[in-house]
């Protein structure tokens, strides 16, 4: 089966799951290789999900539980500038969540942290799509952030020089 369909198959079954039991539509964010794969910005093959944690109730857990392999990710720990939801694009196929995936530039952005081989892999073809100037803007955001963890901000800050020498941002 196709990995997009597959992907979007999951989150139908979370909409099902939330009007069975009643649970008033959110929002949710996802990027990673979900994102990639239901944006269409890449078609790396992947079956789980990255979102943020907008403070979900523990009563969605299963709504959650459809998407089977997921990650929840805190947005403190998580490289995200703070305007991430004002470019992220509406999945206008799903009726009843409201469901998002990151802009490409954001998704780049979160990957530079980690810049594995599979995140190095997909910015490779992400960055041909991206906009530079909207890049630089996202990472100074996210350099400015006072809520990142200092952990994460020194590892983001080194890779961010192997990260813009490589794809001179």
């Amino acid at each position: 089966m196709d990995i997009k369909i597959e992907l979007q198959e999951k989150i139908r079954d979370m909409e099902k799951v939330a009007e069975l039991f009643e649970v008033e539509p959110f929002d949710i964010y996802f990027l990673g290789g979900s994102a990639c794969v239901l944006g269409e910005y890449t078609a790396r093959a992947t079956r789980d999900f990255d979102f943020v944690d907008l403070e979900y109730s523990s009563k969605l857990g299963k709504v959650f539980a459809q998407l089977r392999d997921f990650d929840m990710l805190e947005y403190p720990s998580t490289l995200l500038s703070p305007k991430y939801k004002e470019r992220a694009l509406k999945l206008e196929e799903f009726k009843y969540l409201n469901v998002y995936i990151l802009s490409i530039e954001d998704i780049i952005v979160s990957k530079i942290i980690r810049l594995a081989k599979k995140d190095i892999d997909d910015i490779d073809i992400l960055i041909k799509k991206a906009d530079k100037n909207l890049l630089t803007t996202i990472i100074d955001e996210v350099l400015n952030r006072n809520d990142l963890f200092e952990s994460k901000k020194k590892a983001f800050k080194n890779n961010l020089l192997i990260f813009k020498e490589k794809y001179n941002v």
